[in-house]
């Protein structure tokens, strides 16, 4: 199944009978499908229908879809007025030029100049037509802003296996030096004992068992195991393909725990240059999936 971003641009226009209609979509990430629709008012009587057929196409994202109708018939629609909010102004008009004592120069002309005062109404004949060519419209749109996020998200994924590939391949490191770590620790550790008995015999019994106790405290195969499990899922979800985002997100907060655990047992240079590794490659993943659908 194909893998899509959240990010993309499209654009669709279609135009039937003097009526053209342009539907631009742009899209940026969202943890659901977030639809931000700005319709000419000529057209608010379809915006459920516009809605749906998004709906229909697209699965996430923050979506601003912008409108634009074009009507070059000889026959327009119909200019519809709004008395009572035309009143209202007037009245308001009159009231305060009373009060103030102010000229009341508000014409005919500079109320119909005023927002939602006139507009363009259809009639049912050309309410069928404009949803026919807004839908044909928003299809194209649709089409065109998945093709992009499908390449976006092609290019992600092909970079999201590399870095969990990085990860996979220092996995075998961390677990060869983890037993050095261990001589590395019983040989500090014995310095230490003799140095601060100095005279005093050393109890070999002793020493051995408090090297078994770091010994079984910080063994990292658990963790590298396990990161080994989620690098494998990881793989295997982005190949079965579709919505993957979510899921995605929660392995890699599975795959952090687990490196953080690692860092936090072993005292050693080197290990500790490897969990650094780990978990900015980590990072990097999880900042990306977040742009996925």
């Amino acid at each position: 199944m194909t893998i899509y971003s959240m990010t993309g641009y499209g654009k669709g226009v279609a135009q039937k009978d003097g009526l053209k209609i342009t539907v631009e979509l742009k899209s940026v990430n969202h943890r659901f499908l977030d639809l931000n629709i700005k319709l000419p008012k000529i057209l608010s009587f379809a915006e459920d229908t516009l809605r749906k057929t998004l709906q229909g196409g697209i699965a996430r994202g923050h979506v601003d879809v912008y409108v634009n109708v074009e009507d070059e018939r000889d026959s327009k629609s119909k200019v519809s007025i709004d008395y009572a909010l035309a009143g209202q102004y007037i009245l308001a008009a009159r009231q305060l030029s009373e009060n103030f004592g102010i000229e009341n120069n508000l014409n005919a002309y500079e109320v119909l100049r005023i927002p939602d005062v006139v507009s363009l109404s259809a009639d049912e004949a050309d309410e069928k037509l404009l949803s026919d060519i807004l839908v044909e419209a928003c299809l194209q749109a649709v089409e065109a802003i998945n093709q992009m996020r499908e390449k976006e998200g092609a290019a992600l994924v092909k970079d999201l296996l590399c870095k969990v590939k990085g990860i996979k391949d220092v996995l075998p490191k961390i677990k060869k030096l983890a037993p050095l770590a261990l001589d590395e620790y019983r040989s500090k550790l014995k310095e230490r004992v003799q140095d601060y008995l100095k005279e005093v015999p050393l109890d070999e019994v002793k020493l051995i068992n408090e090297i078994a106790f770091y010994s079984d405290k910080f063994c990292t195969d658990e963790e590298i195991t396990r990161l080994d499990t989620h690098t494998a899922h990881f793989e295997s979800i982005v190949k079965e393909g579709g919505a993957i985002g979510k899921k995605l997100d929660f392995i890699v907060q599975e795959m952090n725990r687990e490196s953080n655990t690692i860092g936090s047992k072993c005292n050693n240079a080197a290990i500790t240059e490897c969990v650094v590794f780990l978990k900015s490659e980590i990072e990097k993943i999880r900042e990306q999936i977040q742009n996925l659908v």
